[in-house]
This record gives C-alpha cells, structure tokens and sequence, in this order.
C-alpha cells in the first residue's frame, strides 16, 4: 500500500495529512517530506492529520519522535490529530501519546 502525503501551510503553521501504511517502506518518504516541510516553510506548529492511516509501525512513530524533536529544537510543536483506534493504541502502548499532544479531531482552526 502507498503512503500519501500532502501539507498546507498557513502563516506559521502547517498541516499534514497522510493516508495508507507507515511502515519501513514508506517512512522514508514521509522523512523525506517533514525534511522538505521544515526546510521550505520552517513552521512554529506542525499538525499532523492520520485519519487516513491504517497502520503505523515503529519506524513510523520514530519518523514522528525525529521530526517532534526538530521541530522543538526551534522552539515549535508537533500535534497528531484524529489518529485512528490502530493507530491510538500504538501511542498508548508506547506511553506517545504523553509526548505528543493528540486531538481527537482534526482542530478546527486547521481544517480549511
């Protein structure tokens, strides 16, 4: 299955949203993509949309932790919204969702 990944960016902030598998074969490429994001528009927020993954391994969560990190090293912030039940249960598992901050929705503010 493919990775897609698409980003708005508005003012200082950026949304991205994926859909499919992030798994060792598709994390590079949504590596390759937070590189571009942070490089092109450096935003102070990054919300990430998940409502369209089904699955996430490990190697995906370590994309999320390397970009998390990234992004707070220049002060900014990574949020996770409107993760799927799969997906919920794998921050949970993994004590993620303490570290990044998860919406159970995609905010509003961020939805246009």
């Amino acid at each position: 299955m493919e990775l897609k990944v698409s980003t708005r960016s508005h003012a200082s902030q950026a949304v991205m949203t994926i859909a499919g598998e992030i798994d060792l074969y598709t994390a590079p490429r949504l590596q390759s993509e937070f590189t571009r994001l942070l490089e092109e528009t450096s935003p102070d927020l990054v919300v990430i949309d998940m409502s369209g993954v089904e699955f996430c391994d490990s190697t995906g969560m370590n994309v999320l932790l390397s970009a998390l990190k990234r992004l707070k090293e220049r002060g900014g912030a990574l949020e996770v919204a409107a993760p799927r039940p799969a997906v919920r249960k794998i921050l949970q598992v993994t004590g993620l969702d303490s570290v990044f901050t998860v919406h159970d929705t995609l905010p509003a503010e961020h939805s246009q």
